[in-house]
């Protein structure tokens, strides 16, 4: 399943797929805190979805379209994990920024592609761990 990591610019260039954020594998108090941070102005209402743990299965295609705060409830056993879609260069750069400001749990960080879309939640958080390791050795 590996793919290659690319480098994101910081143009007004929309990235693949539809608007969306899919936030996998914390807490309820850190989803609260996330959603806090997206309903900043400078989103532009962005959905934010999240993922529950009957979702491991789910198409990352079906779930970047779920309604904003769906998911919100319910804690996933997933690594922690920010998906973003059909966001600019620039808008990925500034959610970057404003969750590191946050100072909570590193997630895994990634765009939705073509291929990705296709795969199941668990099998993208599985990939994405996987990367990190290779990364850090």
């Amino acid at each position: 399943m590996s793919h290659s990591l690319k480098v994101v610019g910081e143009s007004q260039k929309r990235m693949y797929g539809p608007r969306g954020i899919l936030v996998c594998g914390f807490s309820a108090d850190e989803r609260k805190t996330i959603v806090k941070m997206f309903s900043d102005k400078k989103f532009k209402k962005l959905p934010v979805i999240f993922t529950t743990p009957d979702d491991q299965n789910a198409l990352m295609k079906d779930m970047i379209t779920r309604d904003h705060q769906t998911g919100m409830e319910g804690e996933c056993e997933l690594d922690p994990a920010i998906i973003m879609s059909g966001l600019t260069e620039k808008e990925l750069h500034r959610t970057m920024s404003a969750y590191k400001k946050l100072k909570m749990t590193k997630p895994l960080w990634a765009t939705l592609t073509p291929t990705s879309e296709n795969w199941t939640v668990a099998a993208l958080i599985s990939e994405l761990t996987s990367e990190r390791l290779h990364l850090e050795k």
